[in-house]
Protein backbone atom coordinates (compact mmCIF):
# COMPACT_ATOMS: atom_id res chain seq x y z
CA UNK A 1 0.00 0.00 0.00
CA UNK A 2 1.29 3.33 -0.94
CA UNK A 3 0.77 5.92 2.00
CA UNK A 4 -0.23 9.54 -0.04
CA UNK A 5 2.98 11.20 0.77
CA UNK A 6 4.48 8.81 -1.82
CA UNK A 7 1.94 9.09 -4.62
CA UNK A 8 3.86 12.34 -5.86
CA UNK A 9 7.77 10.81 -5.54
CA UNK A 10 9.42 9.36 -8.62
CA UNK A 11 8.97 5.90 -9.02
CA UNK A 12 12.80 5.51 -10.42
CA UNK A 13 15.94 7.66 -9.33
CA UNK A 14 16.39 10.22 -11.38
CA UNK A 15 12.84 10.36 -12.74
CA UNK A 16 11.09 13.70 -12.89
CA UNK A 17 8.80 14.76 -10.24
CA UNK A 18 5.35 13.66 -11.00
CA UNK A 19 2.49 16.36 -12.36
CA UNK A 20 0.30 17.50 -9.09
CA UNK A 21 -2.24 18.68 -11.67
CA UNK A 22 -2.77 17.74 -15.13
CA UNK A 23 -2.59 21.18 -17.33
CA UNK A 24 -5.61 21.72 -19.41
CA UNK A 25 -4.59 21.95 -23.15
CA UNK A 26 -7.66 22.19 -25.44
CA UNK A 27 -7.82 19.15 -27.29
CA UNK A 28 -11.04 18.94 -29.47
CA UNK A 29 -9.88 16.60 -31.81
CA UNK A 30 -7.33 14.10 -31.40
CA UNK A 31 -6.49 13.15 -35.02
CA UNK A 32 -4.78 9.74 -35.40
CA UNK A 33 -2.71 9.17 -38.56
CA UNK A 34 -0.40 6.21 -39.69
CA UNK A 35 3.18 7.33 -39.26
CA UNK A 36 4.03 4.04 -41.46
CA UNK A 37 2.15 5.23 -44.18
CA UNK A 38 4.47 7.35 -46.00
CA UNK A 39 2.00 8.91 -47.97
CA UNK A 40 -0.12 10.47 -44.83
CA UNK A 41 2.84 10.96 -42.49
CA UNK A 42 4.09 13.63 -45.68
CA UNK A 43 0.97 15.79 -44.74
CA UNK A 44 1.91 15.54 -40.73
CA UNK A 45 4.01 18.88 -40.69
CA UNK A 46 0.89 20.49 -42.60
CA UNK A 47 -1.47 19.47 -40.57
CA UNK A 48 0.34 21.22 -37.06
CA UNK A 49 -1.46 24.12 -35.85
CA UNK A 50 -5.19 22.63 -37.78
CA UNK A 51 -5.44 19.95 -34.88
CA UNK A 52 -5.38 20.44 -31.55
CA UNK A 53 -3.51 16.66 -30.75
CA UNK A 54 -2.27 14.86 -33.74
CA UNK A 55 -1.40 10.92 -32.67
CA UNK A 56 0.79 8.50 -34.16
CA UNK A 57 -0.95 5.27 -34.28
CA UNK A 58 0.77 1.86 -33.65
CA UNK A 59 -1.97 -0.28 -32.60
CA UNK A 60 -4.78 -2.03 -34.29
CA UNK A 61 -5.47 0.13 -37.45
CA UNK A 62 -1.24 -1.49 -38.15
CA UNK A 63 -0.36 -4.74 -39.43
CA UNK A 64 1.75 -7.03 -37.80
CA UNK A 65 4.07 -7.09 -40.24
CA UNK A 66 4.19 -3.05 -40.77
CA UNK A 67 3.96 -2.55 -36.42
CA UNK A 68 7.91 -1.99 -37.05
CA UNK A 69 7.75 0.32 -40.05
CA UNK A 70 5.00 2.80 -38.00
CA UNK A 71 7.02 2.83 -34.84
CA UNK A 72 10.34 3.85 -36.97
CA UNK A 73 7.96 6.26 -38.80
CA UNK A 74 7.13 7.77 -35.55
CA UNK A 75 10.26 8.62 -34.30
CA UNK A 76 11.54 10.30 -37.32
CA UNK A 77 8.22 12.46 -37.57
CA UNK A 78 8.82 12.88 -34.16
CA UNK A 79 12.47 14.22 -34.12
CA UNK A 80 11.93 16.53 -37.31
CA UNK A 81 8.78 17.90 -36.55
CA UNK A 82 8.41 21.05 -34.88
CA UNK A 83 4.47 20.59 -33.43
CA UNK A 84 4.06 24.22 -31.96
CA UNK A 85 0.65 24.67 -30.55
CA UNK A 86 -0.41 21.17 -31.85
CA UNK A 87 -0.04 18.13 -28.48
CA UNK A 88 1.82 15.10 -29.85
CA UNK A 89 -0.19 11.99 -28.42
CA UNK A 90 0.89 7.96 -29.40
CA UNK A 91 -1.61 4.77 -29.03
CA UNK A 92 1.12 2.32 -28.40
CA UNK A 93 -0.05 -1.13 -29.07
CA UNK A 94 -2.26 -3.31 -25.97
CA UNK A 95 -0.25 -4.23 -22.75
CA UNK A 96 -0.42 -8.25 -23.76
CA UNK A 97 0.80 -7.75 -26.96
CA UNK A 98 4.71 -8.63 -28.37
CA UNK A 99 4.72 -5.21 -30.08
CA UNK A 100 4.47 -2.96 -26.66
CA UNK A 101 7.55 -3.28 -24.56
CA UNK A 102 9.71 -2.21 -27.90
CA UNK A 103 6.97 0.49 -28.40
CA UNK A 104 8.06 1.92 -25.33
CA UNK A 105 11.64 1.18 -24.74
CA UNK A 106 12.34 2.63 -28.55
CA UNK A 107 9.66 6.15 -28.05
CA UNK A 108 10.63 7.37 -24.60
CA UNK A 109 14.35 7.39 -25.49
CA UNK A 110 14.50 8.84 -28.98
CA UNK A 111 11.09 10.78 -28.49
CA UNK A 112 10.25 11.03 -24.92
CA UNK A 113 10.96 14.72 -25.26
CA UNK A 114 8.30 15.56 -27.68
CA UNK A 115 5.75 13.07 -26.75
CA UNK A 116 2.90 14.47 -24.47
CA UNK A 117 0.42 11.53 -23.92
CA UNK A 118 1.16 8.03 -24.57
CA UNK A 119 -2.50 6.40 -25.20
CA UNK A 120 -2.84 2.87 -23.76
CA UNK A 121 -5.48 0.70 -25.57
CA UNK A 122 -7.64 -1.84 -23.63
CA UNK A 123 -6.88 -0.85 -19.79
CA UNK A 124 -8.43 -3.26 -17.68
CA UNK A 125 -7.51 -1.92 -13.92
CA UNK A 126 -4.92 0.16 -12.02
CA UNK A 127 -2.46 -2.63 -12.58
CA UNK A 128 -1.75 -2.07 -15.98
CA UNK A 129 -1.56 2.04 -15.49
CA UNK A 130 0.66 0.77 -12.30
CA UNK A 131 2.85 -1.17 -15.28
CA UNK A 132 3.18 1.83 -17.66
CA UNK A 133 3.49 4.22 -14.46
CA UNK A 134 6.72 2.08 -13.33
CA UNK A 135 8.11 1.76 -16.76
CA UNK A 136 7.84 5.29 -18.25
CA UNK A 137 9.78 6.31 -15.09
CA UNK A 138 12.86 4.03 -15.62
CA UNK A 139 12.96 5.16 -19.26
CA UNK A 140 12.69 8.65 -18.42
CA UNK A 141 15.15 8.66 -16.22
CA UNK A 142 17.61 6.42 -18.54
CA UNK A 143 16.88 8.67 -21.09
CA UNK A 144 17.07 12.01 -19.00
CA UNK A 145 13.64 13.50 -19.92
CA UNK A 146 12.88 16.21 -17.42
CA UNK A 147 8.84 16.42 -18.07
CA UNK A 148 6.58 13.24 -17.40
CA UNK A 149 4.99 11.47 -19.84
CA UNK A 150 1.41 11.82 -19.44
CA UNK A 151 -0.73 8.33 -20.02
CA UNK A 152 -4.36 8.39 -21.54
CA UNK A 153 -6.44 4.77 -21.15
CA UNK A 154 -9.02 4.08 -23.67
CA UNK A 155 -12.26 2.40 -22.02
CA UNK A 156 -12.76 -0.99 -24.47
CA UNK A 157 -13.87 -3.74 -22.03
CA UNK A 158 -16.98 -3.92 -19.39
CA UNK A 159 -14.04 -4.82 -16.69
CA UNK A 160 -12.68 -1.36 -17.75
CA UNK A 161 -15.74 0.20 -16.96
CA UNK A 162 -16.17 -1.03 -13.97
CA UNK A 163 -12.71 -0.10 -12.71
CA UNK A 164 -12.77 3.29 -14.34
CA UNK A 165 -12.47 4.46 -10.57
CA UNK A 166 -9.04 2.81 -9.71
CA UNK A 167 -8.39 3.45 -13.16
CA UNK A 168 -8.20 7.51 -12.87
CA UNK A 169 -6.71 6.81 -9.45
CA UNK A 170 -3.89 4.91 -10.45
CA UNK A 171 -1.02 7.45 -11.09
CA UNK A 172 -0.28 10.86 -11.20
CA UNK A 173 0.21 10.78 -14.96
CA UNK A 174 -3.57 10.05 -16.00
CA UNK A 175 -4.16 12.43 -18.59
CA UNK A 176 -7.59 11.02 -19.41
CA UNK A 177 -10.03 8.08 -20.74
CA UNK A 178 -11.49 7.96 -23.94
CA UNK A 179 -14.26 5.69 -24.51
CA UNK A 180 -13.56 3.09 -27.06
CA UNK A 181 -16.86 1.70 -28.59
CA UNK A 182 -16.58 -1.14 -31.13
CA UNK A 183 -13.97 -3.03 -28.54
CA UNK A 184 -16.35 -2.01 -25.43
CA UNK A 185 -19.79 -3.18 -27.39
CA UNK A 186 -18.19 -6.83 -28.48
CA UNK A 187 -17.00 -7.31 -25.07
CA UNK A 188 -20.50 -6.50 -23.61
CA UNK A 189 -21.78 -8.21 -25.77
CA UNK A 190 -24.34 -5.64 -27.43
CA UNK A 191 -25.89 -6.50 -30.49
CA UNK A 192 -24.38 -3.39 -32.48
CA UNK A 193 -21.91 -3.89 -35.22
CA UNK A 194 -21.59 0.27 -35.38
CA UNK A 195 -18.19 2.28 -34.32
CA UNK A 196 -20.08 4.46 -32.27
CA UNK A 197 -23.32 6.21 -32.60
CA UNK A 198 -27.26 5.68 -31.62
CA UNK A 199 -29.22 2.01 -33.37
CA UNK A 200 -32.50 1.72 -34.49
CA UNK A 201 -33.76 -0.99 -32.60
CA UNK A 202 -32.18 1.03 -29.51
CA UNK A 203 -35.55 3.16 -28.96
CA UNK A 204 -38.17 4.79 -27.40
CA UNK A 205 -41.64 5.06 -28.85
CA UNK A 206 -44.76 7.58 -28.35
CA UNK A 207 -47.83 6.28 -26.30
CA UNK A 208 -50.33 4.90 -28.90
CA UNK A 209 -53.12 7.74 -29.81
CA UNK A 210 -56.61 7.58 -27.60
CA UNK A 211 -59.91 6.33 -30.05
CA UNK A 212 -62.72 7.80 -29.87
CA UNK A 213 -64.31 5.39 -27.26
CA UNK A 214 -61.70 6.32 -24.83
CA UNK A 215 -59.27 3.38 -25.77
CA UNK A 216 -56.29 3.08 -27.46
CA UNK A 217 -55.13 2.47 -31.23
CA UNK A 218 -52.05 0.26 -30.59
CA UNK A 219 -51.70 -0.68 -34.46
CA UNK A 220 -51.79 3.55 -35.26
CA UNK A 221 -47.68 4.57 -36.32
CA UNK A 222 -45.96 6.55 -33.78
CA UNK A 223 -43.15 8.38 -33.49
CA UNK A 224 -39.68 6.73 -31.91
CA UNK A 225 -36.26 8.03 -31.39
CA UNK A 226 -33.16 6.20 -31.68
CA UNK A 227 -30.68 6.16 -28.43
CA UNK A 228 -27.53 6.54 -27.62
CA UNK A 229 -26.16 2.84 -26.53
CA UNK A 230 -23.27 4.48 -24.61
CA UNK A 231 -24.90 7.75 -23.09
CA UNK A 232 -24.62 5.81 -19.35
CA UNK A 233 -20.89 4.48 -19.91
CA UNK A 234 -20.14 8.27 -21.10
CA UNK A 235 -21.68 10.06 -17.96
CA UNK A 236 -19.78 7.64 -15.66
CA UNK A 237 -16.52 8.74 -17.45
CA UNK A 238 -17.28 11.98 -16.95
CA UNK A 239 -17.84 11.46 -13.35
CA UNK A 240 -14.68 9.50 -12.86
CA UNK A 241 -12.48 12.07 -14.72
CA UNK A 242 -13.98 15.11 -13.09
CA UNK A 243 -13.59 13.38 -9.82
CA UNK A 244 -10.04 13.08 -10.44
CA UNK A 245 -8.89 15.78 -12.23
CA UNK A 246 -8.26 14.64 -15.38
CA UNK A 247 -10.63 14.79 -19.13
CA UNK A 248 -12.58 12.70 -20.90
CA UNK A 249 -13.06 12.04 -24.19
CA UNK A 250 -15.54 10.72 -26.48
CA UNK A 251 -13.48 7.60 -29.17
CA UNK A 252 -14.09 7.40 -32.78
CA UNK A 253 -17.33 7.73 -34.70
CA UNK A 254 -16.89 5.34 -37.42
CA UNK A 255 -18.68 6.11 -40.41
CA UNK A 256 -16.63 9.01 -41.99
CA UNK A 257 -19.44 9.56 -44.65
CA UNK A 258 -22.46 10.28 -42.35
CA UNK A 259 -20.68 13.89 -41.08
CA UNK A 260 -24.45 14.73 -39.59
CA UNK A 261 -24.68 11.64 -37.21
CA UNK A 262 -20.72 12.50 -36.38
CA UNK A 263 -21.32 16.08 -35.44
CA UNK A 264 -24.48 15.03 -33.41
CA UNK A 265 -22.17 12.35 -31.23
CA UNK A 266 -19.91 14.53 -30.58
CA UNK A 267 -22.34 17.52 -29.86
CA UNK A 268 -23.78 14.77 -27.24
CA UNK A 269 -20.41 14.23 -25.98
CA UNK A 270 -19.74 17.94 -25.36
CA UNK A 271 -23.07 18.68 -23.60
CA UNK A 272 -21.97 15.88 -21.33
CA UNK A 273 -19.02 17.18 -20.62
CA UNK A 274 -16.39 15.16 -22.99
CA UNK A 275 -13.45 17.76 -24.39
CA UNK A 276 -12.93 16.03 -27.56
CA UNK A 277 -13.09 13.34 -29.86
CA UNK A 278 -10.86 11.32 -32.19
CA UNK A 279 -11.19 12.38 -35.71
CA UNK A 280 -10.25 9.32 -38.25
CA UNK A 281 -10.25 11.59 -40.94
CA UNK A 282 -9.41 15.40 -41.58
CA UNK A 283 -13.70 16.02 -42.02
CA UNK A 284 -14.05 15.10 -38.55
CA UNK A 285 -11.44 18.02 -37.28
CA UNK A 286 -13.52 20.50 -38.62
CA UNK A 287 -16.32 19.07 -37.14
CA UNK A 288 -14.98 18.43 -33.85
CA UNK A 289 -12.91 22.15 -33.52
CA UNK A 290 -16.19 23.78 -34.20
CA UNK A 291 -18.86 21.44 -31.70
CA UNK A 292 -16.19 21.52 -28.75
CA UNK A 293 -16.03 25.07 -28.89
CA UNK A 294 -18.69 27.05 -27.22
CA UNK A 295 -20.89 28.60 -29.23
CA UNK A 296 -21.54 32.39 -29.63
CA UNK A 297 -24.66 32.75 -28.53
CA UNK A 298 -23.65 30.33 -25.22
CA UNK A 299 -20.41 33.01 -24.95
CA UNK A 300 -22.63 35.81 -24.90
CA UNK A 301 -25.12 34.76 -22.71
CA UNK A 302 -22.92 33.65 -20.03
CA UNK A 303 -20.46 36.75 -20.16
CA UNK A 304 -24.22 38.72 -19.56
CA UNK A 305 -24.92 36.26 -16.53
CA UNK A 306 -21.37 36.50 -14.94
CA UNK A 307 -21.51 40.86 -15.37
CA UNK A 308 -25.26 40.86 -13.90
CA UNK A 309 -24.49 38.98 -10.79
CA UNK A 310 -21.09 40.72 -9.87
CA UNK A 311 -20.06 39.14 -6.58
CA UNK A 312 -21.80 35.95 -7.07
CA UNK A 313 -24.29 36.11 -4.12
CA UNK A 314 -27.89 36.53 -4.76
CA UNK A 315 -29.93 36.26 -7.62
CA UNK A 316 -31.34 37.86 -10.84
CA UNK A 317 -33.76 37.43 -14.00
CA UNK A 318 -32.09 37.91 -17.07
CA UNK A 319 -34.48 37.43 -20.16
CA UNK A 320 -37.42 36.11 -17.67
CA UNK A 321 -34.81 33.55 -16.29
CA UNK A 322 -33.53 33.08 -12.68
CA UNK A 323 -30.50 33.15 -12.76
CA UNK A 324 -28.16 32.71 -9.00
CA UNK A 325 -24.83 31.39 -7.83
CA UNK A 326 -25.01 28.12 -9.86
CA UNK A 327 -25.46 29.79 -13.23
CA UNK A 328 -22.52 31.81 -12.57
CA UNK A 329 -20.57 28.68 -11.95
CA UNK A 330 -22.26 27.03 -15.47
CA UNK A 331 -21.17 30.38 -17.71
CA UNK A 332 -17.68 29.95 -16.20
CA UNK A 333 -17.56 26.65 -17.76
CA UNK A 334 -18.08 28.33 -20.74
CA UNK A 335 -16.14 30.98 -20.67
CA UNK A 336 -13.07 29.94 -19.12
CA UNK A 337 -13.04 26.96 -22.45
CA UNK A 338 -13.67 30.04 -24.65
CA UNK A 339 -10.45 31.60 -23.08
CA UNK A 340 -8.44 28.65 -23.47
CA UNK A 341 -9.13 27.86 -27.44
CA UNK A 342 -9.30 31.97 -28.36
CA UNK A 343 -5.71 31.56 -26.81
CA UNK A 344 -4.81 28.79 -29.59
CA UNK A 345 -7.19 29.07 -32.66
CA UNK A 346 -7.12 32.89 -34.40
CA UNK A 347 -10.83 32.21 -35.45
CA UNK A 348 -12.82 31.25 -32.45
CA UNK A 349 -10.71 34.65 -31.12
CA UNK A 350 -11.80 36.82 -33.36
CA UNK A 351 -15.68 35.41 -32.80
CA UNK A 352 -15.38 35.56 -29.37
CA UNK A 353 -13.40 39.27 -29.26
CA UNK A 354 -16.68 40.61 -31.19
CA UNK A 355 -18.83 39.83 -28.96
CA UNK A 356 -19.79 42.66 -26.44
CA UNK A 357 -18.98 42.63 -23.45
CA UNK A 358 -21.31 43.50 -20.92
CA UNK A 359 -21.49 46.24 -17.94
CA UNK A 360 -21.58 44.76 -14.81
Amino acid sequence: MRTAKDFFTPLAVGAPTPLREIPARPSRAIHFFDPGNEKMAAKIPAMVGTTDVLLGNLEDAVKAENKEKARNGLVKIGQETDFGPTQFWTRINSLDSPWVLDDLTTLVPAIGDKLDVIMVPKVQGAEDIHYIDRILAQLEAKAGITKPLQVHAILETARGVANIEEICAASPRMQGLSLGPADLAADRRMKTTRVGGPHPGYLVRGDAPRTDDGGFAYDAERATYQQDLYHYTIARMVDACVMHGIFPYWGPFGDIKDTVACEDQFRNAFLLGCVGAWSLHPVQIKIANRVFAPSIEDVTHARRVIAAMGDGTGAVMIDGKMEDDASVKQCKVQVELAEQLAAIDPELKDLYDAIETPEA
